[in-house]
C-alpha cells in the first residue's frame, strides 16, 4: 500500500519510489520485496536514481524544445492557436519518447544492477560501463528488458483492462523492473552472489 501512495502523490513519492526499487534490486534473491522502511539510504538511492534518470532526460527535453517550436506551425495542425501549443509539445514529447525510452533501456538497467551492489553512485552515472555491459551480454539485457517493458505494458494495461488502477499498475511494473534489473551481473561480479 506505501508503494501504491508513493504513486500517487508522484512527483512526491519519486524518490522513495525510486529508493525502494533499488531495495527491491538489492533483495531480489530473498523471499519478496522488502518491507517498505523509510530511511536515509532509502531517500539517498532514489534521490541519486532520480539524477540519474533527470541527467538522461536532459538532452531529449533540451532537444524537445526547438522541436516543439518547428512543429508550433498552424499549417501542419489545422487548429487555431489556443490548442497549437499544447499540440506541438505533445508532439515532440511523443516522437521524442522512443529514443528517450530506448537510451533508458540501454543504460539504466546495468547501471542500476551496479549501484544496487555497490551503494556507489559513481556506479549509477558510468553510461560507458552499461554499455559494455550490454555488449558484454546482450542474451541476459535482452531478456531483463523483455521483462521490463512487459512489465510496464502490464501495468498500463491495470488501467483499461483490469480496472486495477495506474497506481497499483505503475508499482506492479516498478517491482517487475527491479527483479529482472537484479538478474544482470555488473561487470567484474560473481553471478553466483546475485
Amino acid at each position: 500500500m506505501i508503494g501504491i501512495l508513493a504513486v500517487i502523490v508522484f512527483p512526491l513519492g519519486a524518490i522513495p519510489l525510486l529508493g525502494y526499487a533499488i531495495a527491491c534490486t538489492r533483495s531480489a534473491d530473498g523471499d519478496g520485496p522488502p518491507r517498505w522502511r523509510i530511511s536515509s539510504r532509502l531517500l539517498v538511492d532514489g534521490l541519486v536514481v532520480l539524477a540519474g534518470i533527470a541527467l538522461i532526460a536532459l538532452p531529449f527535453v533540451l532537444l524537445g524544445i526547438p522541436l516543439a517550436g518547428a512543429l508550433r506551425n498552424p499549417a501542419i495542425w489545422h487548429s487555431s492557436s489556443s490548442v497549437l501549443n499544447a499540440e506541438a509539445a505533445i508532439a515532440s514529447a511523443l516522437i521524442l519518447a522512443l529514443p528517450w525510452g530506448v537510451v533508458m533501456l540501454l543504460v539504466m538497467p546495468h547501471a542500476a544492477a551496479r549501484f544496487a551492489l555497490s551503494g556507489s553512485p559513481r556506479d549509477l552515472f558510468d553510461f560507458a560501463a552499461s554499455l559494455r555491459s550490454v555488449r558484454r551480454d546482450f542474451a541476459a539485457w535482452n531478456l531483463a528488458v523483455a521483462a521490463i517493458v512487459t512489465g510496464w505494458a502490464i501495468g498500463f494495461a491495470c488501467v483499461a483492462l483490469l480496472c486495477v488502477g495506474l497506481a497499483p499498475g505503475i508499482f506492479y511494473a516498478i517491482l517487475v523492473s527491479a527483479h529482472a534489473t537484479a538478474s544482470l551481473h555488473p561487470e567484474g561480479s560473481d553471478p553466483s552472489t546475485r
